[in-house]
């Protein structure tokens, strides 16, 4: 599981190590890399394993292949997405692309989410984390699963 948050910058070649944790969990999960593709819902990179992607591919063949939202879904996920191979020091190569899309510079957290991960610029994540921390609390008692964790 992907837990925590961590911080790392870029090196002058513009590679970013990948905190050993979330290594060792991919390479558990017989994963040498991570899939990273820009996010449609926040200013950041979703990065998931192999599997995770393939279970999205998987849903999206499923939907009418003559609707559009199949090809949004496609187009927005599948056709953004690279495959990210480890170096021999666990380093990883983002894309300009990513990078921009994320607007990252030089430091970057990684972002633990459970099954998948997330890259962000660290003052746009502290704006982010601050209204997730806000609404959580306020939506926390809607919640189904918060009854299990009280009694």
């Amino acid at each position: 599981m992907f837990l925590s948050t961590y911080e790392n910058k870029l090196d002058k070649k513009g590679r970013v190590s990948v905190p050993a944790s979330f290594r060792s969990h991919l390479s558990n999960l017989g994963y040498n890399g991570v899939i990273c593709y820009p996010s449609f819902n926040n200013q950041c990179i979703e990065a998931w394993p192999q599997d995770r992607i393939e279970k999205i591919s998987n849903a999206i063949d499923s939907l009418n292949p003559f609707e559009e939202k199949k090809d949004y879904f496609a187009t927005s996920i599948l056709s953004e997405s690279i495959n990210l191979q480890f170096d021999n020091e666990g380093r990883i190569l983002l894309t300009s692309k990513l990078l921009k899309h994320a607007k990252i510079k030089n430091s970057m957290l990684f972002v633990g989410q459970g099954k998948t991960f997330q890259i962000w610029e660290p003052a746009t994540f502290e704006k982010f984390r601050v209204t997730a921390k806000r609404k959580s609390n306020t939506n926390r008692a809607s919640l189904k699963w918060e009854k299990q964790f009280n009694n």
